[in-house]
């Protein structure tokens, strides 16, 4: 008798192993950032006249790079053990990451950046999963998705897409304790910033669908495939995210 070969090429986790696949994928996504940081710190702060690095597509390449690292988060959040320590570890990060570049005062300084998003997206993730609201279903991965789209412009103001948008009431705006939650305040300002609403959806994203995965067996290749140079990068991001921002200043002449 044959063997079934849908079964062959899903497995159980090995004991003591990482998605090669994940790693891989999160190293390229870290490249990609540290090439998009260098053109910004080129354009906007060496003043280099780099034509290609504008919108529209600097915005589809940051998105890119920032809804895939949260994707990545949220779907390896489904095998994490302790997502309170988890989540303690982005949020210690991203407040040295404010009070470094405030200090630094190169640029405006990151304030609810996306390492933030990433640990606050941890908790809600972590307790909507411990209320057994996240199961992996598949309609709820698509909700969480298109939520995310309609949610995108609420930083701005809106909720929705195009002419089917609606205006959020201007008074969530005007408190200045919800910027983390994604209504900036009158004074708010941030090199970089990912609150919760919309990008904790896209987080939700990943998390629902590492269940879901986990449930219905993870491919095999997963495990294994990966260019082992990208993987390495993969499995240091955090270090990398940490450090790479004062080699690229140095390289691009501002902090000269």
């Amino acid at each position: 008798m044959a063997a079934d070969t849908s079964e062959m090429s899903k497995a159980s986790q090995p004991q003591g192993s990482r998605l090669a696949f994940v790693d891989a994928l999160r190293g390229f996504t870290v490249i990609s950032m540290v090439l998009f940081h260098y053109c910004y710190d080129l354009r906007y702060l060496a003043g280099l006249p780099l034509g290609f690095f504008q919108p529209p597509y600097q915005d589809i390449w940051r998105a890119t790079i920032s809804w895939t690292f949260l994707f990545i988060a949220g779907w390896m959040c489904s095998y994490s053990r302790s997502f309170l320590r988890r989540a303690g570890k982005y949020l210690l990060v991203a407040l040295v990451i404010f009070a470094v570049t405030t200090v630094a005062a190169v640029d405006t300084p990151i304030n609810f950046g996306v390492i933030f998003c990433m640990g606050a997206s941890t908790l809600v993730g972590g307790l909507l999963k411990k209320l057994n609201v996240l199961r992996g279903s598949t309609w709820l991965t698509v909700l969480f998705a298109i939520l995310f789209i309609l949610c995108l412009p609420i930083p701005q103001g809106h909720f929705g897409i195009g002419s089917l948008s609606v205006a959020v009431p201007r008074t969530l705006y005007q408190n200045p304790y919800l910027s983390w939650l994604g209504f900036p305040g009158p004074s708010f300002s941030s090199g970089d910033y990912y609150p919760l609403l919309p990008f904790c959806l896209m987080y939700l994203v990943g998390e629902n669908f590492g269940i879901w995965l986990r449930k219905s067996g993870v491919p095999q290749w997963m495990w294994t495939r990966g260019a082992g140079p990208l993987r390495i990068v993969g499995r240091h991001s955090l270090l990398v995210y940490i450090v790479h921002q004062p080699i690229l200043l140095l390289l691009s002449g501002v902090a000269l």
